[in-house]
């Protein structure tokens, strides 16, 4: 990918221009005052107007925003980005605007957003807002971001309250605003004032190795009248995106707006989702035909509006944003028939065509986290069902880009929320070796194994003793929720240090070791180390010899289900009988006795152990995948049901990678 050179500067506006950038990056367990009640949700908007004597061949816009931006030519929606990025390797993109050029007078409009608040969506709170942008017209620049281009804030967001953990804003829409429209060629933009650039600059920017999002708009099944002022829409599955309405009415006429992934018993909306997301917003009409003008995306179904007297609603429908998604692969064969199956493949498909957006998100409304360790199972089977890598690697290359924070990586990516989970980056050195045996690709594999060994060296200098993991200054997540952790015997709370050694932390260890050994050899390098003796410390630190079961730490009796099932994953049953033992546990169990960080090992476990007959029948079980079903998921849940967590996202990828499963592919050569 060619790195375009920009002619134009970063621009903004006056609250931004003289900032410096503040740090917002540390350990987790650092006690780090970063208040954010400045500079909180501001709309900046950005507009240009150039003359095009003759209409160019190709022409290409190479734009980028922090912390975002939509981007309009001559009143046309074109595009909008970026993917989240750290400052030193902040993506831009390039977009063919060519279709929306037109000889004489043309007009770009830009809206940003910088959001504020230190959460898993962006970094933010940073201080650093601006635009950056580059127009060529037949390889020629004509137009890039500086003093030429004017500014306002727009006026018609008012903040109402945050959902999630203060993933967004809830916002009152307003249509009188000054600025409705700003993005029409013939909007009056006398009143505003000259961009500023941006004094204190420490960006590197790159070509943004993902694509840019697609958007489809989607009907609604159902649009009726209940009573005099509501109307109800239901759009016959879950999204991710925007609601669409264009509605007339009384200047000040306000419509009260509520979304929701369910309906309650009595067939009203839950717009107090489970995921800790009321979403419940006004709109302000203007007096004319107004169109409500959503910056933030939400996840929902079902739409409910409070209407006033004498206002009409004309236009509805559901802007559908995700990343390009082209399904490649299919079932196996022998489970095309299978209608149970079917069910489940179609949910994940499903899942994974309208879930992933600039980057592989956990839920679509809580957090919007690009997380490291389930991502590695939702990445791997983004990559199954399309034969694109590209998501994949933009969780690989960002994870790497983190050390800079910590050596050992943090959980949650391109963000300013500061977590450690220590399990995440040993699953990511399993993903390098899986993305290998997918793709081939053998520069990458060597791009990357320098850094592999380096991560592992800061464990084991900060963590191993006497060849087991100690005394993490990192939370072990183990199971999540935690009611799937099956009693673990361990005090894991997040935010303390974990000074017992523990049998789930030391088994990713072990295969986080062996996937580099193996990675080692295709490379043609020596090992990187003998696993030999930690295998021996883990037997001796966890196995019970008289039950032939793993027990939970050194100081423990107890043995858990989770416990069992990742030694049994990844290959440390000492002998037969604990082999057998733990299949019989699991006949007992299923994989509805783990959740989001057992059910993935478990069954490429039992593809190890030649027992894909288990594994095919757990995603048959009735009790799994087939119960969102049955409790009418349109994607993949955050359990196993709706009230299997206390506060549960009924859009969430990360049990969408039973795909993988399901798919005509030698999963078992993946996962030997």
């Amino acid at each position: 990918m060619t790195n375009h050179t920009f002619t134009g500067t970063w621009i903004t506006d006056a609250e931004f221009a003289a900032l410096e950038p503040r740090n917002v990056f540390h350990r987790q367990l650092e006690k780090v005052d970063l208040p954010c009640n400045e500079h909180r949700n501001r709309h900046i908007l950005f507009r240009r107007t150039f003359d095009v004597t003759a209409l160019p061949k190709n022409a290409v816009m190479y734009i980028t925003a922090d912390d975002y931006y939509k981007l309009y030519i001559n009143g046309t929606f074109v595009t909008q980005g970026p993917a989240p990025a750290y400052h030193f390797a902040y993506g831009y993109n390039t977009v063919d605007v060519t279709p929306y050029l037109r000889e004489g007078r043309n007009t770009i409009a830009v809206h940003t957003l910088y959001q504020g608040l230190i959460n898993r969506v962006w970094v933010s709170a940073d201080r650093r807002h601006g635009l950056l942008c580059d127009l060529e017209c037949d390889d020629v620049t004509v137009l890039s971001s500086d003093s030429s281009f004017l500014t306002h804030p727009h006026t018609g967001y008012t903040e109402t309250g945050t959902v999630g953990y203060a993933t967004q804003f809830l916002e009152t829409c307003d249509s009188r605003a000054a600025e409705v429209g700003f993005e029409q060629p013939d909007f009056d933009d006398s009143a505003w004032t000259a961009a500023l650039p941006r004094e204190i600059l420490d960006y590197t920017v790159v070509p943004q190795p993902t694509k840019s999002l697609v958007f489809e708009t989607i009907a609604p099944v159902l649009a009726e009248k209940r009573g005099e002022n509501c109307l109800f829409i239901d759009f016959g599955a879950t999204y991710v995106g925007y609601l669409n309405l264009t509605a007339s009415g009384k200047s000040g006429d306000i419509l009260t707006i509520r979304c929701a992934q369910e309906l309650n018993e009595d067939g009203s909306i839950r717009y107090a989702l489970r995921a800790n997301c009321k979403y419940e917003e006004d709109w302000i009409l203007s007096g004319g035909t107004d169109t409500l003008d959503w910056f933030d995306y939400k996840s929902f179904r079902y739409a409910e509006i409070t209407l006033p007297d004498g206002c009409e609603v004309t236009e509805i429908s559901f802007a559908a944003r995700h990343y390009p998604f082209e399904l490649a692969a299919s079932m196996k064969p022998e489970y095309r028939d299978d209608e149970a199956l079917q069910k489940v493949w179609n949910l994940c498909v499903n899942s994974q065509k309208y879930g992933v957006q600039e980057v592989i998100q956990d839920c679509m409304e809580r957090e919007k986290g690009f997380y490291v360790g389930d991502g590695c199972y939702t990445a791997l089977a983004n990559l199954i069902l399309t034969g694109d890598d590209s998501i994949v690697r933009k969780l690989i290359d960002d994870a790497f880009r983190s050390t800079f924070i910590t050596p050992g990586m943090v959980t949650c990516l391109d963000c300013a929320m500061m977590q450690e989970i220590a399990e995440y980056p040993l699953m990511l050195i399993s993903l390098i070796l899986w993305h290998y045996r997918v793709c081939g690709d053998r520069d990458y594999l060597a791009k990357y194994y320098p850094g592999i060994c380096t991560l592992l060296d800061s464990y084991r200098t900060d963590y191993e003793k006497d060849g087991l993991l100690r005394d993490l200054d990192k939370w072990c997540v183990v199971e999540w929720p935690s009611n799937f952790r099956d009693g673990y015997d361990v005090d894991i709370t997040e935010g303390k240090v974990c000074h017992e050694p523990h049998v789930a932390l030391n088994a990713y260890y072990i295969e986080a070791i062996r996937c580099t050994n193996k990675i080692a050899a295709i490379l043609g390098e020596e090992p990187y180390r003998d696993e030999n003796g930690l295998v021996g410390a883990f037997l001796a630190a966890f196995y019970d010899e008289k039950r032939h079961l793993f027990t939970d730490s050194l100081v423990s009796e107890h043995s858990s289900y989770i416990g069992n099932v990742l030694p049994f994953a990844f290959g440390l049953c000492p002998d037969d009988e604990c082999t057998q033992n733990i299949l019989d546990w699991i006949g007992r169990r299923g994989v509805t006795g783990v959740s989001f960080f057992g059910a993935f090992p478990l069954k490429y476990g039992l593809l190890r152990q030649g027992r894909r007959d288990i594994a095919e029948s757990m995603l048959r079980d009735e009790n799994a995948w087939l119960r969102m079903i049955r409790e009418g998921a349109t994607t993949t849940y955050e359990g196993w049901g709706r009230d299997t967590k206390w506060n549960t996202s009924l859009f969430h990828l990360t049990l969408s990678d039973a795909a993988v499963f399901l798919a005509d592919v030698n999963a078992e050569a993946i996962f030997e």
